[in-house]
């Protein structure tokens, strides 16, 4: 009998592998924090005989070249994927033996990147579960504009055809666990769903449902942009990331909180954001340890700029380090735990802005005020309030001058990104509200929901 186990990288939105027999195994798109893959080895107790990966990938650090050195694992790469550390070159139709009686074959199926190659799990013989990384995902495909601009086109008719080579190929009943779609960027849209067979995809996706004019049209139409960090997170995989160090930062006092602001380093508010609404230190930025962190962290900060942690617990800095060590923020610059009385200097005192809601909002007016709407462009335009203005928050950074004079009230689809632009405007010295609620309850408030 085989196993499959699932290990979920939901701050990005994607998961990772573990499969095997009695004795050996075989870990599939590892992440950086290579520890909890050794933790599931150790709970199947067995040893882990091969690292793959599907693709060098643009959303994350691997931990793959890590994985395989403490394991001594056979470790495989795409043949075409241009790296520069010594691996084991999987090319189409290449096997390896994982266990006795189960084997793992590579499928070249290009699309999201030019070299992506998927692995079918065969026990003796048979097929019974398809890695599919970043090809065929959960009612979707992986996007195809991550590697070149001028190859967009292309690799989106390659991720038709690399579709239609797996369903042709696989059984039904084949299982298909992705690497992307459960919230990553590196999806053209978001899964439906938590499991997905060959069959159901059949009749469901997309790139198996639509002819090819037809879905390249409309996969291109749909793509969103593209995180600003992804830029560092192929070179870094092509490279050979280096092990991770989730020691504990060294510890600042308010001191040093206040001379990093000063020097216009990014104090960063790892906590949830109506208790940050409610007391802060005056310049830091809040983005939720308990929200995609990494995504929009990554996103927005300048990049190498050092940056200081303040959490309210141990376990909330350690799991924002996690976090971010897997998209390539290596070592906080400092940190601290505890609450914003220990991070101000004697004599200051905390700064805060209102939270409301839509409904709120509606009974305020928008007559003399602005509302800011820090959704995505798709967002934007499936429907915004009217005379909002638009700016989404991964670009609010680098556009704070073009939000009109007055006091901002900020919304986004549901709350978080939200509280980050508040943090954002607040640190600027604008006034600001946090709408914190669903956007759907827009509408319902009263309010003129324009769409185009």
């Amino acid at each position: 009998m085989f196993f499959i186990d699932t290990i979920e990288l939901a701050g990005l939105g994607n998961r990772s592998y573990l499969a095997g027999g009695r004795h050996t195994a075989v870990a599939v798109d590892p992440p950086r924090d290579v520890d909890q893959v050794l933790m599931a080895a150790a709970r199947r107790g067995v040893r882990i005989s091969h690292v793959v990966e599907t693709h060098l990938h643009n959303d994350y650090v691997t931990g793959g070249l890590e994985l395989a050195r403490v394991t001594g694992a056979a470790y495989l790469v795409p043949a075409d994927a241009r790296v520069s550390f010594a691996r084991v070159p999987m090319a189409d139709g290449d096997r390896v033996t994982v266990d006795t009686g189960l084997e793992l074959r590579a499928v070249a199926t290009p699309g999201h990147t030019p070299h992506h190659t998927s692995y079918v799990l065969r026990e003796h013989g048979e097929p019974v579960a398809a890695f599919t990384g970043g090809s065929l995902l959960i009612g979707t495909v992986g996007r195809p504009d991550l590697v070149e601009p001028r190859l967009t086109e292309e690799l989106a008719r390659a991720q038709h055809a690399s579709a239609h080579r797996l369903a042709a190929e696989l059984p039904d009943e084949t299982s298909v666990l992705p690497t992307h779609g459960f919230g990553s960027f590196c999806s053209s849209a978001q899964a439906e769903g938590d499991a997905t067979t060959i069959g159901k995809e059949k009749s469901v996706n997309a790139a198996l449902t639509e002819d090819v004019d037809t879905f390249v049209a409309r996969l291109l139409a749909g793509l969103d942009d593209i995180p600003a960090y992804y830029a560092h997170m192929g070179p870094a995989n092509a490279a050979g990331p280096a092990p991770v160090d989730l020691t504990p930062p060294a510890v600042a006092d308010a001191a040093e909180i206040a001379a990093r602001l000063a020097a216009g380093e990014w104090v960063v508010d790892l906590r949830n954001r109506v208790a940050f609404a409610e007391g802060h230190v005056a310049g830091s930025f809040n983005f939720e340890a308990d929200g995609k962190i990494a995504t929009y962290l990554a996103w927005m900060i300048p990049w190498g700029k050092p940056v200081t942690l303040l959490a309210e617990s141990p376990g909330q800095l350690a799991a924002a380090q996690r976090e971010l060590v897997r998209v390539g923020i290596d070592r906080p610059a400092a940190a601290a735990t505890g609450t914003p009385r220990e991070w101000i200097p004697e004599g200051g005192s905390p700064a805060s802005f209102p939270r409301s809601t839509f409904a709120g909002l509606a009974e305020r007016g928008t007559d003399g005020i602005v509302v800011l709407d820090v959704r995505r462009d798709s967002e934007w335009a499936a429907g915004h309030l009217e005379n909002s203005v638009h700016i989404p928050l991964h670009q609010l950074h680098r556009r704070l001058g073009e939000v009109p004079p007055g006091t901002v009230w900020v919304h986004c689809a549901g709350g978080m990104r939200a509280g980050i632009a508040a943090s954002l405007l607040d640190a600027a010295g604008r006034d600001v509200v946090a709408v914190d609620d669903g956007f759907e309850s827009a509408a319902e408030a009263g309010l003129t929901v324009a769409t185009g």
